[in-house]
């Protein structure tokens, strides 16, 4: 895979230079750097996830909450006495309550993906995103044909952009 535009490729139907494989990067370089992306993708998946786990139990916790008071307006203060004393307040996992999990993640596994994938960009495509993904849209889009633009219109007033 490579995105060496035709020498009579104008500029606006070329990927942005942002997009653009430096010189000398193999295509197995630009291969690996892009499953290292997708797995990336992956991780942030996951993020999205546990933040949706944390919302949910802060949702479960107040629900609940509101059920043990509707318990006990309901003469069933054994119920409502347990649910305060096993439930309220607990712990989803030992130690540790949903935001706890959210900053474990962020701070550990999260930011140690986010780091190496930044580096190996940096340090192989001078810090280049989606160098793998913008040739594969060389690969795969119609030259001229509407919805199929190399990037957007004049984004960003270059003129690299206008063409």
């Amino acid at each position: 895979m490579s995105d060496q535009p035709a020498p009579d490729q104008p500029a606006a139907d070329r990927p942005a230079p942002e997009h653009r494989r430096p010189e000398g990067v193999s295509d197995e370089t630009v291969e690996a750097l892009g499953k290292l992306s997708a797995g990336l993708d992956h991780v942030e998946d996951a993020r999205g996830h546990l933040y949706a786990f944390h919302r949910l139990m802060g949702s479960a916790e107040s629900t609940l909450e509101e059920a043990t008071g509707l318990m006990r307006d309901a003469g069933h203060d054994e119920l409502a006495d347990a649910l305060d004393r096993d439930v309220l307040g607990g712990n989803p996992l030992p130690g540790m309550w949903s935001f706890q999990m959210v900053e474990a993640y962020d701070d550990g596994f999260y930011a140690r993906a986010k780091a190496l994938h930044q580096r190996a960009l940096d340090e192989l495509v001078q810090g280049r995103r989606h160098v793998f993904e913008a040739e594969m849209k060389e690969l795969r889009r119609t030259r001229g044909r509407e919805g199929h633009e190399a990037k957007p219109a004049d984004v960003t007033g270059d003129p690299e952009y206008d063409g």
